[in-house]
């Protein structure tokens, strides 16, 4: 008789991770796998045009708990998470090449590895449920183009507070750049022309790779992301489909994703009336994509700091619901893609 050694915590983590991954997952057809804070960010704003373009500009997103994301070089909107997301639907491939810094007797590692997608114009467009039509390949190469001017580093934290505490521990006295502790989303985007057949490479940072090694991923329904006709349904519906335990989400959450403090000095009451309405359209645009059966609102708390919390249902089952209902001798519904 054999005996395996014990699980560390870490391994114990993951393999509770993935059983809940199995009994939550649903039925989805060539899902977008992607890093978990690459979902639950607002790196992202919720609009496609107004966009500050300023080279000089750089944000720190913060959604506690979750993730924290600086962008660099401009502000990006929903056309570009959607065309990340789209490169995240295709399959990867990991290389390893010599590296040109190392030095026998140290630290540094004699390879580097990374992961690199090759694909091509007419291939993105198909992912996103495009027509392969000429203006989408030009309005695509124009993403692309500006997503070359932009750096976005995923830093190791899942909020500032725990971000400081890395930072102190390490004494460092900025939001670092260095290896472990943030690193490129995208190192590197080429292409050879823009005609559709035209090949297009993409080289992932150090972060996907760690996240990919570590099962730090999570899968969305790309198909409904890709329907959805609101900005703000962009933003929210990432977070929500990589999140199948939940049935609920609290207006604080998504101002969150969405880039703002709901209760800040600059927020008024019109303003949180105007997001309240971008909310309640953004499921109805969700609920039309495919992606909820259904969603409530309810008012939660007390005079005037009352607050809204949304409850959905997914039209989607999960594996659980589909097992019950099978041993139920039931027929589970068919999952939405």
């Amino acid at each position: 008789m054999t005996t395996g050694r014990p699980l560390t915590p870490e391994e114990q983590q993951r393999l509770a991770r993935r059983e809940r991954t199995l009994k939550n997952r649903r039925g989805r057809r060539n899902p977008a796998v992607m890093p978990d804070r690459l979902a639950r960010t607002s790196a992202f704003a919720p609009r496609k045009v107004n966009l500050i373009t300023d080279s000089n500009f750089t944000r720190v997103y913060e959604v506690p708990g979750y993730s924290v994301v600086e962008v660099k070089g401009r502000e990006l909107g929903s056309q570009h998470r959607d065309a990340i997301y789209a490169l995240f639907r295709l399959k990867r491939e990991k290389v390893s090449m010599p590296n040109p810094d190392y030095r026998p007797g140290t630290f540094i590692p004699p390879t580097r590895t990374y992961y690199e997608t090759r694909t091509s114009w007419r291939e993105l467009i198909r992912v996103m449920g495009r027509t392969e039509h000429v203006n989408n390949l030009l309005s695509l190469v124009h993403v692309f183009q500006e997503i070359q001017q932009v750096s976005v580093l995923i830093h190791e934290g899942r909020s500032l507070v725990e971000l400081d505490k890395i930072k102190k521990t390490r004494a460092i006295g900025a939001l670092p750049d260095s290896r472990g502790s943030a690193a490129p989303l995208i190192t590197e985007v080429t292409w050879e022309g823009a005609q559709l057949d035209s090949s297009v490479t993409v080289r992932y940072g150090p972060s996907v790779l760690q996240m990919i090694e570590k099962a730090h991923l999570v899968s969305i329904n790309a198909d409904v992301q890709f329907r959805l006709k609101g900005d703000h349904a962009k933003t929210f519906w990432p977070f929500i489909d990589s999140q199948p335990g939940f049935a609920w989400i609290d207006e604080e959450r998504l101002a969150q994703l969405a880039g703002r403090e709901l209760w800040s000095e600059r927020e008024t009451s019109a303003t949180r009336a105007q997001f309240r309405k971008d909310c309640r359209q953004a499921f109805n645009d969700m609920v039309a994509a495919g992606g909820l059966k259904e969603w409530r609102e309810e008012i939660t708390g007390s005079g005037w700091r009352k607050s809204r919390r949304y409850h959905y249902v997914h039209a989607a089952p999960t594996q659980l619901e589909m097992d019950l209902a099978r041993a139920a001798g039931q027929v589970p519904a068919q999952a939405i893609a």
